[in-house]
């Protein structure tokens, strides 16, 4: 036990260090990029394409209306793909996706879910891969970015009716950091061992003389900008536990630094744009303080696991490849729960009732520990806006954030976001339940480990596909009419209320002048305000969720 601890330590050392290391210029150059006056020759060129007005900037109803339709765009393209897939080249022969199968798998990728009701390498061609999901990939990550920008826009200007303008947002973000992180990380992880080609399928023979069918692809592209975007979604159907994605201890490292490196850093951003550092400090520090205690619950409840085979084993290693062994495992696991990613090195359905249960409670919190690429910090921001809010009901004082008065306005439209996800969860689980026929169909052929484990997978897929995280109980059959729409219809409700609440609230907070600091406004920079916001955050979440929790991995757990 002792040699585990001081495993983990070491990996969260470097974790940590690299992140600090690296957040401050990253932090920096995305709030340069997003603040800048200028636009590159091929930005300039490509908002004449499309006919954007690219020096103006938008309010928030036609910022809205911007991310609206540019992700409807996207659903119907990458739903036309699947349908067409076989007249495509390198379509490897395979036959079109199924009408329920190509919207889940659509709106899944759009909404930067990439949950995968289906085996990628034996479903979907290259084209398909490549010109579809891949594009979403970097896209919709952008979007994130861009809708957490517009936010911190809206806390930092003066009397504006203005939050910025969504084409620009999206496409710096994507031209100026995504594509060349992305590049960058595929050389990495091609020097590491992933795959990067067109071969197809191979007949190969195994070292014990039998034969074999291995897939080929463009692995290494496609599993950077996975990582980097938080999107997750595998090339192939074991996601990063395949060694073709995922070779070697230092791969898994790397992958999970990636999971790490923007959300991480969009703190810093948000201090900048905002005119003071501080502010971005406490949101990155209670950010780090979830995650530690999270990879530090996951890693118990997998190390001490009861049961023979476990104790035998030295620890719950059912699931899990033994080249990460559970200290890479737990701290993969605990990266795409706790940000939106949802790729997997070992297979979540194996961990123990209470280990599964930290990765459900990881996505419960609203992953902002630190969250996906701009959807963490967006989410963490509403819940700093929460905690003002209450911590003005105690003093008896009109709450401000950052020189903005939180009004009547204000905190619906925060409520309304954090009641959003709940309730999708939830009333999806429930219906699944419910209904008699659906119910059937969910029993029979969805769950394959009935009672209390089964009653947790399905849990964990509304509560994966309503926070757009993507990841599964690996015993759960989704590719199903029912999961597959009332899934679909869980990311994205999922992904665009929510976005609505935000730009309604950057909208509201960005027409208001900055109220100047007086002896009565509540510091929102020093550590007790952290340990409100974790405070907040913790509450908000036990008390919504810990009844259905209850009735699943706690239930399984205590048994």
């Amino acid at each position: 036990m002792g040699a585990t601890i001081w495993f983990l330590i070491a990996q969260l050392a470097t974790i940590a260090l690299v992140l600090v290391l690296v957040h401050r210029p990253l932090g920096d150059y995305m709030a340069a990029v997003y603040t800048s006056k200028r636009d590159l020759t091929v930005e300039r060129g490509f908002y004449r394409l499309i006919g954007v007005d690219f020096h103006s900037e938008q309010s928030w109803p036609a910022y809205l209306r911007s991310v609206l339709a540019f992700s409807a765009v996207g659903i119907l393209m990458l739903y036309a793909l699947q349908r067409v897939q076989q007249v495509l080249p390198y379509s490897l022969g395979l036959p079109p996706t199924s009408e329920h199968l190509a919207f889940n798998t659509a709106i899944s990728f759009v909404t930067n879910t990439n949950w995968q009701s289906y085996s990628p390498d034996l479903t979907l061609g290259y084209t398909v891969q490549l010109v579809g999901l891949a594009v979403q990939n970097f896209v919709s990550a952008g979007v994130g970015i861009a809708v957490a920008v517009a936010l911190i826009r809206g806390l930092a200007y003066r009397s504006s009716g203005t939050i910025g303008n969504f084409w620009v947002d999206l496409t710096r973000g994507t031209l100026r950091l995504l594509l060349p992180l992305a590049f960058v990380s595929a050389i990495v992880l091609i020097v590491g061992g992933v795959i990067q080609n067109v071969n197809g399928f191979q007949d190969i023979t195994t070292i014990t003389g039998g034969s074999a069918i291995v897939p080929g692809g463009p692995v290494a592209s496609q599993e950077a900008i996975k990582m980097l975007g938080t999107n997750g979604g595998g090339f192939f159907n074991v996601n990063s536990a395949h060694p073709f994605e995922n070779p070697t201890a230092w791969t898994n490292l790397f992958e999970v630094l990636l999971m790490l490196l923007i959300p991480f850093s969009l703190p810093r951003t948000f201090g900048r744009m905002v005119g003071d550092k501080r502010q971005g400090i406490a949101i990155a520090a209670t950010m780090a303080t979830l995650y530690l205690v999270s990879v530090s619950l996951m890693t118990w409840a997998e190390t001490t696991g009861s049961g023979t085979a476990p104790h035998l084993a030295g620890a719950a290693m059912e699931g899990k490849e033994v080249r990460f062994g559970i200290i890479g495992s737990t701290i993969f696991g605990t990266t795409s729960t706790i940000t939106s990613t949802g790729a997997v090195n070992s297979m979540h359905d194996s961990f123990t009732s209470l280990g599964g249960g930290m990765a459900l409670v990881n996505m419960m919190l609203g992953e902002i520990a630190p969250g996906g690429v701009g959807a963490g910090m967006y989410g963490i921001l509403i819940i700093a806006i929460i905690a003002v809010f209450i911590a003005g009901l105690m003093v008896g004082r009109t709450p401000e954030y950052l020189g903005k008065k939180i009004g009547a306005r204000e905190i619906k439209l925060a409520s309304l976001y954090i009641l959003t996800t709940p309730t999708l969860v939830l009333v999806g689980t429930a219906l699944s339940f419910a209904i008699p026929g659906i119910r059937e169909e969910v029993a029979t052929v969805s769950i394959w480990n009935p009672g209390l484990h089964g009653f947790s997978e399905v849990l964990y897929a509304f509560t994966s596909a309503a926070n757009n995280n993507g990841s599964a109980f690996a015993g759960l059959t989704a590719n199903t009419p029912w999961m597959n729409a009332a899934l679909g219809v869980a990311m994205l409700l999922g992904r665009f209320l929510p976005i609505l609440f935000v730009l309604a609230l950057a909208g509201s907070f960005a027409a208001q002048d900055r109220i100047p600091a007086s002896a009565g406004t509540l510091p929102t920079h020093r550590p007790q305000f952290v340990g409100l916001l974790l405070a907040t955050i913790v509450i908000v979440s036990a008390l919504t969720y810990f009844p259905v929790l209850a009735l699943g991995p706690l239930a399984e757990g205590l048994r």
